[in-house]
């Protein structure tokens, strides 16, 4: 936990028993909601309310300590995995995310087509898909 509060120093962000298991929180459920991660802070430390949970979330967020995801149709979700320009796959069916490293070489779909003036330093790609245990599971959709 020493470590995790000198993450939070050096961002200059001020280090509270809530910060902290919510930074933990994080690391320990990549991927996680603020819903599910406020439920392991609940685990971990007792009470503590939503909105502190959100308000920590926001905060390391905007510090760059996490990162804050948002796919299409799905709540905020949250890292630790920051400072690399990785992307993301999730099931359709059971909404499982996985991190994907950015493809090496040629990358076109990383590539604007036209930038607007943008000087472009990260793209973000989020992949859809349907994970191995839900193929199995369910046979229609099966790969052909």
């Amino acid at each position: 936990m020493a470590d995790s509060a000198q993450v939070l120093r050096d961002q200059g962000v001020q280090v509270t028993a809530q910060r902290l298991a919510v930074f933990k929180a994080v690391a320990g459920r990549p991927h996680g909601t603020a819903d599910e991660l406020a439920d392991d802070v609940r685990a971990e430390i007792g009470a503590i309310s939503k909105q502190a949970v959100y308000d920590a979330l926001n905060l390391l967020a905007a510090k760059g300590i996490i990162r804050r995801i948002q796919p299409a149709g799905s709540p905020a979700r949250f890292e630790d995995r920051v400072g690399d320009n990785h992307h993301h796959l999730i099931c359709r069916a059971c909404g499982k995310t996985v991190d994907v490293d950015c493809a090496v070489g040629e990358t076109p779909c990383l590539t604007a087509a036209k930038d607007s003036g943008y000087r472009i330093d990260e793209a973000e790609v989020i992949y859809w898909g349907t994970c191995p245990q839900c193929l199995d599971a369910v046979p229609e959709l099966a790969r052909p």
